[in-house]
């Protein structure tokens, strides 16, 4: 069983920065590539980024590209989504997931609860 708590999101102006977290309770976290999805308002959960189970590898969407970046910490079981220079495009709700491929394509079957984004035009 995986336990995933997101925190960090808010409200920002265009430009500005957030950083969200993740951590998880389980019992070997390196056992999972760890991912960011979202889901903006009245659309589909969609794949922000995934790193792998050692920090090794990464994957972020073009969208995303030079503005986010996702880290890990697995001495702390947590994963983290920096996002500099925010657009209101991208806002939603933020959520975390363990399990999935690097790519998105797959997701994995953990999830957690959420953090919203908001961003001002």
């Amino acid at each position: 069983q995986v336990r995933l708590d997101e925190s960090g999101g808010g409200l920002v102006q265009t430009g500005g920065s957030l950083r969200l977290s993740c951590a998880a309770s389980v019992d070997s976290f390196s056992d999972y590539n760890m991912g960011w999805f979202r889901q903006p308002p009245g659309k589909e959960r969609e794949f922000v980024a995934a790193i792998s189970r050692f920090g090794d590898q990464s994957y972020h969407v073009d969208s995303v590209k030079g503005r986010f970046t996702i880290s890990r910490d697995n001495e702390k079981d947590s994963v983290y989504l920096q996002m500099d220079n925010l657009k209101p495009e991208d806002a939603g709700i933020y959520y975390c997931n363990a399990g999935p491929s690097l790519n998105g394509i797959t997701r994995g079957i953990y999830w957690g609860h959420g953090t919203p984004v908001i961003v001002s035009a």
